[in-house]
């Protein structure tokens, strides 16, 4: 994916706080992050966007839904996927090839025994395809071999968690960005990386849970071909209004702090090194995937008001986000009732590696009772790249 100077792009235009478009309360029904911060906490609080003044304000552009048709093609995780490596229960599943060919999917809380919230609670942990090919994609492997293991330490202590935000592949390095805390309460974020093909992890960096007002705590990575990463950040909590953070930072430098370069708004113009500024509209996120493909980069999350998986297609990091449109790809229902790309309690969302415009797959999760707790693989059709 070439990315050309972006400081020549048309950089989206940028609202004041007062024309944010408003974001609805949308109810997250029953699913793995309502329950957990029921159980364990919630820590909801108010995010402030961070927004240049002085701006005009642009209405982001949703596509027509009916153009967007999917289905899904297979459980990727669950007791007859996953059992035999102790991972009946488990999500999120964000697929990263690895650097020996093979398919890594790295998932969320994992539980082992009837349902979710059984015994040995681990996250994250790994779990393998040895077919990196989309259209072949079966778990056969783990992390772990016949017991999936937790990738990082992480004990649970006063329900504590490790929740993935992205895996991704640089060369022969593979990295993995985990938000850490008690669900919702994100106290820090921290970044791994491995050489063996995501078999051990070494601990790379961290960064504080309420840098740039906690906007920065969950991160995903498009490798582009111009030698950086550009990152997209949210806040890690599905009912607070967060902006949509970018920087870069160069692929060698991807365990440095001090080289993630902001790009924002100041002085009339937007620019790398200013103070990061939201580069679309403020709303409820939930899991974000960013990814450079076919010559464009893709962005895929979570949106939680209307509650729906979206994705924006547009040809530079720098593109006006504001005027791209929003293509629907995943629309929820009832269970019992799912069809076509119409599923119950979704989540997730992240983009297969191997994925093209015209045949775009994507690991969705879902979780509605404690038997129904898993991660699936849609193809989605009729995603307008142009």
């Amino acid at each position: 994916m070439s990315s050309s100077d972006p400081g020549t792009s048309l950089g989206p235009a940028v609202p004041t706080a007062a024309d944010a478009p408003s974001v609805r309360a949308a109810a997250e029904g029953p699913g793995r992050r309502g329950v957990l911060a029921g159980v364990l906490g919630s820590g909801i609080g108010a995010v402030t966007a961070l927004v240049a003044p002085g701006a005009a304000a642009a209405t982001p552009r949703t596509a027509t839904a009916a153009t967007i048709t999917g289905g899904k093609i297979r459980n990727l995780t669950g007791p007859a996927e996953t059992g035999r490596f102790a991972a009946p229960w488990t999500d999120l599943g964000i697929p990263a090839r690895c650097p020996n060919g093979s398919m890594l999917f790295v998932c969320g809380d994992t539980f082992n025994g009837s349902g979710v919230g059984g015994p040995d609670w681990r996250a994250p942990v790994g779990l393998r395809s040895s077919s990196g090919d989309p259209a072949s994609l079966v778990i056969d492997g783990s992390v772990g071999g016949s017991h999936a293991n937790g990738l990082v330490p992480e004990g649970h202590a006063g329900g504590t968690t490790a929740i993935p935000s992205d895996v991704f592949t640089v060369g022969d390095t593979m990295y993995m960005h985990l938000m850490r805390g008690v669900i919702y309460q994100t106290d820090h974020s921290d970044f791994w990386q491995s050489r063996d093909n995501g078999e051990t992890w070494q601990y790379l960096c961290q960064w504080p849970g309420n840098q740039y007002a906690g906007q920065f705590q969950q991160k995903t990575y498009a490798v582009a071909d111009d030698g950086y990463c550009y990152v997209l950040s949210t806040a890690f909590n599905r009912n607070a209004v967060s902006g949509l953070l970018l920087h870069r930072v160069p692929q060698t430098q991807l365990g440095s702090p001090a080289a993630y370069q902001p790009w924002g708004y100041a002085n009339g113009a937007w620019a790398w090194g200013n103070y990061p500024t939201t580069i679309t509209g403020a709303r409820k996120w939930g899991e974000i995937c960013f990814r450079a493909m076919g010559g464009r980069y893709a962005l895929t999350w979570l949106n939680m008001d209307v509650l729906s998986m979206r994705a924006q297609v547009f040809a530079l990091p720098t593109s006006n986000l504001f005027t791209t449109p929003e293509q629907t790809m995943i629309v929820p229902t009832t269970p019992g009732h799912e069809s076509g790309n119409a599923v119950a309690s979704p989540y997730g969302g992240f983009i297969v590696p191997g994925s093209t415009f015209a045949n775009f797959t994507i690991a969705v999760s879902q979780w509605y009772d404690n038997q129904n707790y898993r991660v699936m693989q849609y193809r989605i059709n009729g995603l307008a790249s142009g």
